[in-house]
C-alpha cells in the first residue's frame, strides 16, 4: 500500500479483526475481514459494523446559514426541524452533481453536512465559493470518528449500551450527546444498506472505543465488523446512489434518480435549477435503471450497453447480488429504452449479452 493514503482512526483495529485493506479513494479502508458474502448477510439478518470514519463533516452556521444552504442544496432545508436529518445534493451551474451529501439539523443556525470522503477538499472549496452574509462553514472531518451499525438488530443491540430510548429516534431523526457506554455520541437513524440501523458520530478517541464495545456487545446477536465490499453490494440492491458511479460531474441528480432530493418549486433559487428545470421540461435524457442478465455473465461498472448496435449507454455499477443471487446492474441509458422489459446488450470483456430492464429497488426490506 502507498504511504500516502489517508487512514481512519480504526486502522489499527483492522488487523485484530482480520482487515484485508485497499485503496478507496486515497484512504487505506478494509474492502472485508471474514467474506463479502458473510457480511452482507450478517447485515440483511442480524447486523453489522461499518467503519466509516472516512466521510467528511462540514459545519454552517450563522445568522444566514438557512439562506446559504439553499441557495446551495436542491433539497428544501427550510423544512428541518431540529434533531432532523435530510438526504440532499449540490449541483454545478450545468446541473451535473458536485456531491450528495446528508444534512443533520443541529440547532438554529447550525448545521453539520456530512459529505463524501473523496469529496471532502472539493466540496468544502465550492461552498466556500458561495458564502454569502453572516455565514462560516468549517472542514471539522478530522475531529469526527463515524461508525454505522446497519441491520434488523442493530436497535437491539445499540439499546443495551445507552439510558436513552433509542426507539425515539425515527428514521432520518438523531440525537446529540448521547451516552454509548461512558462515550458521548450523535445518534442518527440513518445508513446505506436498506436496512434499520444507525449512524453514530462521535471523537476519534471514543470511535475506537465504541468499535470494539459495540462488537463485544453484539457477538452473542452475531454482529460482525464490515467492510467496504459488503458496503457496496448492501447499497447497490437497496439502489442507494454512489458518487462517481450513479451520480457524477456529467449526471445530473434527475438522470441518476433522486430527484425526490431536488425541490425545482422551493422559494430559494439554488445553483443548477435552471438547467434542471429546463432538463425536466425537456424529459430527462437518460435514466437510471435495472438491468438483469438473461445470459451468462456480470455487468461491471463502465461496461456498453446496447440496443440494435447502437449504444445507448453504461452500467454504473453491477455484480452479483447476493440476497437474490441473480446477475444484476443498475444503467444509465437513453430514456427512449427505459420501459421495463425492454431487451438490451451488455458488453462484457468483448461479447455482448442479453439483459432486460427491470423495477428497482432490487431489495426492498421487510417492515
Amino acid at each position: 500500500m502507498s504511504e500516502n493514503l489517508k487512514r481512519t482512526p480504526l486502522f489499527d483495529s483492522y488487523k485484530t479483526y482480520g482487515g484485508k485493506t485497499i485503496d478507496f479513494g486515497g484512504w487505506e479502508l478494509p474492502v472485508q475481514f471474514s467474506s463479502i458474502k458473510e457480511e452482507h448477510e450478517a447485515v440483511r439478518t442480524k447486523a453489522g459494523l461499518f467503519d466509516v470514519s472516512h466521510m467528511g463533516e462540514i459545519i454552517v452556521r450563522g445568522e444566514d446559514s438557512l439562506s446559504y444552504l439553499q441557495k446551495l442544496l436542491t433539497n428544501d432545508v427550510s423544512k428541518l426541524q431540529n434533531g432532523q436529518a435530510q438526504y440532499s445534493a449540490m449541483c454545478y451551474e450545468d446541473g451535473g452533481t458536485v456531491d450528495d451529501l446528508l444534512v443533520y439539523k443541529i440547532d438554529q443556525n447550525d448545521y453539520l453536512l456530512v459529505v463524501n470522503a473523496s469529496n471532502i477538499e472539493k466540496d468544502f472549496e465550492w461552498m466556500k465559493k458561495f458564502m454569502i452574509g453572516d455565514t462560516t462553514v468549517h472542514n471539522v472531518s478530522d475531529s469526527y470518528g463515524q461508525l454505522a451499525l446497519q441491520g434488523p438488530l442493530a436497535e437491539k443491540v445499540l439499546q443495551r449500551l445507552t439510558k436513552e430510548d433509542l426507539s425515539e429516534i425515527g428514521f432520518f431523526k438523531f440525537k446529540t450527546d448521547v451516552k454509548i457506554g461512558e462515550y458521548e455520541a450523535l445518534v442518527s437513524r440513518t445508513g446505506y444498506t436498506g436496512e434499520d440501523g444507525f449512524e453514530i458520530y462521535a471523537t476519534p478517541e471514543s470511535i475506537i472505543a465504541l468499535w470494539d464495545l459495540i462488537l463485544e456487545e453484539g457477538k452473542e446477536d452475531g454482529v460482525i465488523p464490515c467492510g467496504l465490499g459488503a458496503r457496496d453490494t448492501l447499497r447497490f440492491e437497496a439502489c442507494l446512489a454512489l458518487y462517481g458511479q450513479e451520480l457524477s460531474r456529467d449526471i445530473s441528480p434527475l438522470e441518476a434518480g433522486i430527484g425526490f432530493a431536488v425541490k425545482l418549486k422551493k422559494e430559494d433559487d439554488f445553483i443548477g435549477q435552471k438547467a434542471l428545470v429546463a432538463q425536466k421540461e425537456a424529459g430527462v435524457p437518460r435514466k437510471l435503471v435495472g438491468l438483469e442478465m438473461i445470459d451468462k455473465g456480470i455487468p461491471r461498472h463502465g461496461y456498453q450497453i446496447f440496443k440494435d448496435d447502437e449504444v445507448i449507454g453504461e452500467v454504473t455499477t453491477g455484480t452479483q447480488s447476493p440476497t437474490l443471487k441473480k446477475n444484476i446492474g443498475l444503467g444509465l441509458i437513453v430514456s427512449k429504452y427505459t420501459e421495463l422489459g425492454t431487451e438490451v446488450e451488455v458488453e462484457i470483456r468483448g461479447k455482448r449479452l442479453k439483459a432486460v430492464t427491470v423495477a428497482t429497488p432490487f431489495y426492498k426490506r421487510q417492515k
